[in-house]
């Protein structure tokens, strides 16, 4: 079976599969369609800029906590006419619920925020590449979908690159296990996500994507809920700042909320296969905005990473199995 599309949505934005046939591509503009799309992952990267730039002012499970906690509220009211479908599948699938919401956004994002106090965000952004190739191998793993040895070369290939960028270039801090624990941290968030998106896709909720959405938010904000609350007790940071106000700001609102919308509509429009694939975008603009507002660089073995990140993404996609027996 040829690899879901779907599957290779990564951090930030819930891939959750489209139930509904949805409105038909011809019936936009093209321009805004993209634009939108573009838009959601502008706004996407901007989140590991004002979670990089807050790391002094606000704590990670702070910030995780109350962007999930605020998007949820935000969208909640959006999904209204769903509220009985909604409350069915809370009473059936509790425990399923919560696991998928910890596991992509409260684990997913905590690790990212807390890895952005040890790394650059530029490295982050790239490390969170590697989400797609981790997804395609757990759904081999875990669904049963095919994986040709290209996929496998690609998925080696893409490892290498993390390793790389995690190990800063240096062969023998590899070798001596010696990393930096942000860049751990990152990496962690990108299995996260792949174990998140696999079990979205095999648990296959009954509710369409704007009201599984508030909900999967609901339920990360309760995970993160015992995180936060240690963090009050135990991080002079709780007391919180202007900066801090306003990271939370970004990252719940325009980077939240919005951004999930912006991204549920370029799907409706785009189809899901078109608009997961921009999400390579984010990497670019998130490189982009740390160089203009924190004032990072691109290190010779982020290049390196990236570039073996980037031929690995390459070989799962473009070497597909089966593909020559299905053009048969």
């Amino acid at each position: 079976m040829a690899y879901s599309r779907e599957l290779t949505m990564a951090l930030h934005i819930l891939a959750i599969p489209d139930r509904a046939d949805g409105r038909k591509e011809a019936e936009y503009r093209p321009q805004i369609a993209y634009g939108g799309a573009i838009l959601c992952w502008l706004l996407s990267a901007g989140v590991y800029i004002a979670a990089k730039w807050a790391t002094a002012d606000v704590p990670p499970w702070t910030l995780c906590f109350w962007r999930l906690s605020i998007a949820c509220a935000i969208l909640l009211p959006l999904a209204g006419t769903h509220f009985g479908a909604m409350a069915r599948l809370v009473r059936s699938r509790f425990p399923e619920l919560l696991l998928v919401g910890c596991l992509g956004l409260t684990f997913c994002q905590g690790m990212i925020y807390a890895g952005l106090q040890y790394c650059d965000a530029t490295t982050a952004g790239i490390i969170m590449a590697l989400a797609p190739v981790l997804t395609m191998v757990l759904a081999a793993l875990v669904l049963g979908e095919a994986l040709g040895i290209w996929q496998a070369i690609g998925a080696l290939s893409s490892l290498a690159g993390v390793a790389a960028i995690i190990a800063h270039g240096d062969i023998d801090a590899l070798l001596k296990l010696r990393f930096n624990p942000g860049e751990l941290w990152v990496a962690g968030a990108a299995l996260c996500w792949g174990l998140y998106t696999v079990l979205l896709r095999r648990m296959k909720f009954d509710l369409d994507r704007l009201p599984l959405l508030a909900l999967l938010l609901g339920f990360g904000a309760l995970a993160a809920l015992p995180f936060y609350l240690w963090e009050i007790a135990n991080d002079v940071r709780s007391a919180m700042t202007t900066s801090g106000y306003l990271a939370i700001g970004y990252v719940a609102i325009p980077g939240g909320a919005l951004m999930y919308l912006l991204y549920n509509r370029s799907v409706d429009m785009l189809g899901a296969s078109r608009a997961g694939m921009l999400l390579y975008l984010q990497t670019l603009f998130v490189a982009i905005l740390a160089y203009i507002f924190l004032g990072e660089a691109l290190h010779s073995y982020d290049l390196f990473g990236a570039a073996l990140i980037v031929a690995g993404l390459l070989l799962a996609n473009l070497f597909k199995p089966g593909r020559r027996k299905a053009a048969a």
